[in-house]
């Protein structure tokens, strides 16, 4: 599992269902004579109950602010399994995702069949170059980034195949693979776990293309981003916000010395 699980009454018939027990309940109260000396109470906690219920699910959490919840290891450690989040559903109808951001999103066809709401990190915008080497870093335009939020070493080289990619499942085949880099085209993002490892992320999707050939296909449309991970509010112990990594350049020696460190560790 590899995706962010919203909190009760995600389903519009679950919203219905409430609001029209808060309105039985406003029709039925004024008849109980049992509760008359506190009726006036009553009724005024119900008006607010209800108002609040209309606010949160028409307007806030449509438009503004969603909690989810965590169901994997896969952004481990910056998120821990069954971890609360916040998430700013506003924020990019203002700015594009940046790198570094942790976003959550529907998922694409080749990283799940089912519908679900993925959460990763942003480590490719359009026009990147983007390439992974084992027990080194992630690349980016030429530049080994600064990650201090992954797990542990990566354990794998990408991309592993240089040939062409889809954009889509069944669409056509794409060259965007040039010397060793895959590119990020124009409305598109490439996305990728915390925990490099365990991530069902852009490195190992895979989809047909219109002649039914397999490839690489590790791209998150633009319009799938629900919103940007901002905060964990639950549980107590860790209530935080969730940063954002725009990726700093490293040392080239220091990254040499990391390299050969790994390996006289036999990792």
């Amino acid at each position: 599992m590899n995706h962010a699980t919203t909190l009760a009454f995600d389903k519009p018939w679950e919203v219905i269902s409430l609001v029209a027990v808060i309105v039985a309940l406003r029709l039925v109260v004024p008849h109980i004579r049992a509760l008359k000396a506190y009726r006036a109470s009553i009724l005024e906690f119900i008006d607010s109950a209800l108002v609040a219920v209309l606010l949160v699910f028409c307007v806030l959490r449509p438009f503004v602010i969603q909690a989810f919840w965590i169901p994997s290891g896969s952004m481990e450690n910056t998120l821990q399994e069954l971890d609360r989040i916040l998430v700013n559903k506003f924020i990019y109808f203002f700015r594009e995702p940046q790198n570094g951001d942790v976003i959550v999103f529907d998922a694409p066809p080749q990283a799940s069949p089912e519908e679900k709401d993925f959460i990763k990190r942003v480590v490719g915008v359009p026009g990147d170059r983007i390439k992974v080497r084992r027990y080194d870093h992630l690349y980016r335009n030429g530049i080994p980034i600064n990650e201090p939020y992954i797990k542990g070493p990566i354990a794998y080289d990408w991309p592993d195949d240089f040939g062409p990619v889809v954009l889509r499942p069944g669409g056509p085949p794409v060259n965007l693979i040039q010397n060793g880099e895959i590119v990020v085209p124009k409305g598109y993002l490439l996305v990728m776990g915390d925990n490099r490892n365990d991530s069902n992320d852009s490195h190992r999707w895979r989809a047909p293309d219109i002649n039914g050939v397999w490839r690489n296909a590790p791209f998150v449309p633009r319009e799938n981003v629900l919103g940007k991970a901002i905060c964990i509010f639950w549980p107590p112990s860790r209530i935080g916000l969730i940063r954002s990594y725009p990726g700093e350049k490293l040392n080239r020696s220091r990254t040499a010395a990391d390299r050969l460190a790994l390996k006289a560790q036999g990792k």
